[in-house]
């Protein structure tokens, strides 16, 4: 492995929003990596795979979006952050800033859980030649493994309602683990988490306008068994959103790796090498 340098970068977004991001670069590399977070995760999150692909040969960039970690404003509880917003700015400005920072590289995009879904709200996504998704699928709760709907509903309209009438915003509390969570996109959220459609329910009015159709780079994703979230049937749907952009899907069990549980975000935690390898793998393939 390289030696891994890390520089943290301000990234200005086009409507004037800064976010917190850091450039992880190895030695010589030859792809740049577009690190995308799941909600409520901050970039620190991602760190270890960060350094493991940058010192395989690549710059990385890892990112808060808005109202998350390092890109949180002093008042979240009045912000007007919605979930497009991240796909619609941050995402586009993230990306710019690593073709800044790796020029003449071919730029990859490794996605966890919602930073797969907004790709289609990029301008800018042709960038991005191919795309890992890593335990991604629509939030839509019917998609979701049975045992898991309980866990669900709590959040939605136990710790959300709780937490918003306190605080005006969601907090780590009652068993949330993620970070705190903007009041309008917790509610947009939980809205499309309760419709088969999920976010393309909403095309024409808060995710317009939308270049779906658009996404031609190849996508490959990886279903974890005892993901509850992700599971086969949520990863194809949000797959069908990009019609035109080749796919697989892989299947995958912790024992693959062996791991005794790997779930929704145990991917990304420090010791899961053998997956953040099999990403290298399909980006330089």
């Amino acid at each position: 492995m390289q030696n891994v340098e890390t520089q943290e970068r301000k990234i200005q977004t086009s409507d004037g929003v800064s976010l917190a991001g850091t450039i992880y670069r190895g030695e010589n590399p030859t792809i740049a990596i577009l690190l995308s977070a799941g909600t409520g995760f901050p970039q620190q999150f991602y760190r270890n795979a960060a350094r493991h692909l940058a010192g395989k040969g690549a710059v990385v960039l890892t990112y808060d979006y808005r109202g998350i970690g390092g890109s949180a404003p002093d008042d979240l509880a009045n912000s007007s952050i919605d979930y497009p917003d991240w796909g619609r700015f941050d995402q586009p400005a993230a990306l710019d800033c690593l073709a800044d920072q790796a020029p003449d590289l071919p730029i990859m995009h490794l996605a966890h859980s919602v930073g797969g879904h907004f790709i289609g709200l990029m301008p800018n996504h042709g960038a991005i030649k191919r795309h890992a998704f890593v335990s991604v699928g629509t939030g839509y709760f019917g998609h979701h493994h049975k045992s898991y709907r309980m866990t669900e509903m709590y959040f939605w309209w136990g710790i959300g309602t709780i937490s918003l009438a306190i605080y005006g915003y969601v907090k780590p509390i009652l068993g949330w683990r993620g970070g705190a969570l903007p009041p309008k996109l917790f509610k947009t959220w939980r809205r499309w988490s309760h419709r088969k459609a999920y976010f393309s329910s909403e095309y024409n009015s808060l995710m317009n306008p939308q270049h779906y159709a658009d996404v031609t780079a190849p996508m490959q994703t990886w279903v974890f068994s005892d993901d509850p979230v992700a599971t086969e049937k949520s990863s194809a749907a949000i797959l069908a959103c990009y019609s035109n952009a080749p796919h697989k899907i892989l299947r995958r069990s912790p024992s693959d790796y062996d791991q005794s549980h790997i779930g929704h975000d145990g991917a990304f935690r420090k010791g899961r090498e053998k997956i953040w390898d099999e990403c290298w793998d399909w980006f330089v393939e």
